[in-house]
């Protein structure tokens, strides 16, 4: 579990982080949003123990992490720039990182060997950024930590890795309770592997949901009624974005479906029709109605 609590993180006198407070339960999978300069990288080390807040609390595994090893065993980050020994090989940081984790499973790292298909021998300076990429989650996945926090993880690796990467996370949340945190500016790199997602805007979470939830309460809908008697303004439901296209309404609405179906059924509609609706569709209409545009939060 990782617990934050009020947190806030100058550098100077310019305020990266203010009151950040969100909880990742163990054995989620918590995608955290934000374009380029939202904090989120800061927030990652301070998770990590690199750095410490000014204010407020940071508690992971229910500790304080900053200069706690015992914790920092148990936790692997993986950063947006990747950071090895230098001239070592895959082999020789697998040997430093069963130093450092408790948990290193050598097993484990023989049986990713069939997954990444690397040369172990060979001097990870020497791999492409995607190659160093995958050498970093080898080593993370064979440490098998309690927790994962991951700064843009997906960088560099292609479609086909990116799936097998994912799959390996799911499956390690699914055996070991593995709690995972990952930082990311793209919302579609996410989407599918979380179960939970924030938004962080200029240093402060703007939004937090729960997926399921968001997916079960936001709707779109397209209406017609018999010589127009439906009133948008006064419909009892709560209406995030409208349009309308002759005698046909675009909704967007928010609500439990039972709900918004019995609202609209009173009208007795002549074209009732429920619409797909992408997360991000979602995400647009929720910021929209903060007050927020989402195209300039994630870039």
């Amino acid at each position: 579990m990782i617990e934050v609590s009020g947190v806030h993180k100058s550098f100077d006198k310019t305020v990266i982080l203010k009151d950040v407070t969100f909880t990742v339960q163990k054995g989620s999978i918590y995608g955290l949003l934000g374009s380029n300069g939202a904090g989120k990288t800061t927030l990652m080390r301070i998770l990590a123990g690199i750095l410490q807040e000014n204010d407020g609390q940071v508690r992971v595994l229910e500790e304080p992490i900053f200069e706690n090893e015992s914790v920092k065993q148990k936790v692997v980050f993986l950063p947006d720039t990747l950071y090895f020994l230098p001239q070592y090989t895959t082999r020789q940081m697998a040997n430093y990182y069963r130093e450092m984790y408790d948990n290193w499973n050598e097993e484990r790292y023989e049986k990713l060997k069939g997954v990444f298909q690397l040369d172990e021998k060979k001097k990870i300076n020497q791999f492409s950024k995607g190659m160093q990429r995958q050498v970093a989650f080898w080593l993370a996945m064979s440490a098998m930590p309690d927790v994962l926090i991951l700064d843009e993880p997906f960088d560099g690796l292609d479609a086909v890795m990116r799936q097998k990467v994912r799959s390996l996370i799911i499956q390690d949340v699914a055996d070991h309770e593995m709690t995972v945190l990952i930082s990311s500016h793209n919302l579609r790199e996410v989407e599918d592997i979380c179960d939970h997602v924030g938004i962080l805007h200029k240093g402060e979470v703007l939004l937090e949901r729960d997926l399921d939830d968001l997916k079960a309460d936001v709707h779109k809908i397209q209406v017609a009624f018999k010589e127009d008697s439906f009133d948008v303004e006064n419909s009892e439901l709560d209406i995030l974005h409208q349009e309308k296209r002759g005698s046909v309404h675009l909704l967007i609405v928010r609500g439990k479906e039972g709900d918004v179906s019995e609202v609209v059924d009173s009208y007795r509609p002549l074209v009732y029709d429920r619409l797909p609706l992408t997360l991000e569709e979602i995400f647009i209409y929720e910021m929209g109605g903060a007050g927020y545009a989402f195209e300039n939060i994630l870039v």
